[in-house]
C-alpha cells in the first residue's frame, strides 16, 4: 500500500490563548512543537505565526524568521507557509512570508466563503488577552475573500518560487474553481488539495461529502492530483481514518482541533500525530517520510528555500 503524508498544522488562526494552554504562540514554543510532532510522523508542518507577546495572529514575516531557522536545524520535514494567515488582511499581505521565505510548499484557499467560529465565544467567561473576544465574537461578519483575481494573482506572484500549493477547498465550488484555474493553466500537475470539512461556512463534516468530492475530484483531475483530508473539530480522527481507507493522506494538528478526543484537550500537536499514526498503523499503513513525501509531491527541496 501506498505510504501515507501526515500533515501537522501547528497554530493557525482560529484558535486563541484562552481555548489551550498548548497552543503554542512564540517562536520557540511553535518550532519545539513542530519539530516534535514531525518527529511523531509528520512529514509537513504547516506554519502560522503569531505575536509572541499575546498570541495574536500575525502575517509578519519578521515573526517567521526564529521559528523556521529553529525548525530547519533539527528536522528535515517539509515546510508549508499559510497564505491564509489572517482572515483581515489583503492578498498582498498574505502572501508576504511566502515570498520573502521561498517555501517548498503554501497553502492557497481555492474560493472565498463566511468562514465563522464565533459559537466558540460562549464557552468562555474570562479571556487571558484583550483581543480575543472580539475577534471570536466578530467571526460572524468574516468573509474569508479568495476571488478568481486573488488566487491568480497569489499564484503569479509566488510562481517563479517553484512553490506546491496545498489547494484548500472548503466547497465543492472550490473543487471546480480549482479545475478552471488549471486547464487556464494557471496550476501544474501533480495538484495537491486539501479537502476541509467541519468549518462554519463550509462542508459539513459527513463522510458522505468526503466520499462525494473524492468522485469530483477523480472526474476532474483523474491522475494529475494527490488528496489529503482535514476534519475540523470533533471530525478529525475519524476523517483522518476514513481518508486513509480511501487511499488519501491526512492532516491534524492544534489549528485543526484542540482535543485528542471528546471532551479532552491535547496536550501537543505530537500527541495528535501519535494517534493518527496508530490510527494509520492499525488500518495497515506506513507513514511517508519527510524525502518519500518530497518524491510523492514533486517538491523542489529544502535547500531552495530562502531560509
Amino acid at each position: 500500500m501506498s505510504k501515507i503524508i501526515v500533515t501537522c498544522a501547528v497554530t493557525g488562526a482560529i484558535h486563541t490563548p484562552t481555548m489551550s494552554d498548548a497552543l503554542p504562540f512564540t517562536p520557540e514554543d511553535i518550532a519545539n512543537q513542530a519539530v516534535a510532532a514531525a518527529d511523531a510522523g509528520a512529514a509537513i508542518l504547516h506554519l502560522h505565526a503569531r505575536n509572541p507577546r499575546d498570541g495574536s495572529v500575525s502575517i509578519n514575516p519578521d515573526d517567521f524568521v526564529a521559528t523556521l531557522s529553529a525548525i530547519r536545524q533539527r528536522t528535515d520535514a517539509i515546510i508549508n507557509i499559510s497564505t491564509g494567515g489572517s482572515l483581515l488582511n489583503s492578498i498582498d499581505e498574505r502572501i508576504a512570508p511566502a515570498l520573502r521565505f521561498s517555501p517548498e510548499m503554501c497553502s492557497l484557499n481555492m474560493g472565498s466563503i463566511n468562514f465563522s467560529f464565533h459559537p466558540l465565544a460562549k464557552r468562555y467567561s474570562e479571556w487571558k488577552y484583550e483581543w480575543e473576544r472580539s475577534y471570536v465574537e466578530n467571526s460572524d461578519s468574516y468573509i474569508f475573500r479568495n476571488t478568481f483575481r486573488d488566487i491568480v494573482y497569489a499564484a503569479t506572484q509566488l510562481g517563479d518560487h517553484n512553490i506546491r500549493f496545498e489547494h484548500e477547498c472548503y466547497d465543492l465550488g472550490h473543487l471546480y474553481n480549482l479545475k478552471f484555474l488549471y486547464d487556464a493553466g494557471v496550476f501544474k500537475a501533480p495538484l495537491f488539495i486539501q479537502f476541509i470539512f467541519g468549518i462554519l461556512g463550509g462542508m459539513g463534516a459527513d463522510i458522505e461529502n468526503l466520499q462525494f468530492i473524492k468522485h469530483t475530484a477523480d472526474k476532474l483531475f483523474g491522475s494529475d492530483y494527490r488528496w489529503s483530508v482535514l476534519g475540523a473539530g470533533v471530525s478529525q480522527m475519524a476523517f483522518a481514518a476514513q481518508a486513509s481507507r480511501m487511499g488519501g493522506h491526512v492532516r491534524v494538528g492544534l489549528e485543526d482541533s484542540l482535543f485528542i478526543e471528546k471532551g479532552v484537550l491535547a496536550r501537543s500537536n505530537a500527541e495528535q500525530v501519535d494517534k493518527v499514526r496508530s490510527i494509520l498503523k492499525g488500518n495497515g499503513h506506513q507513514l511517508a517520510s519527510p524525502a518519500e513525501a518530497r518524491e510523492i509531491l514533486a517538491l523542489k527541496g529544502a535547500e531552495q528555500t530562502s531560509f
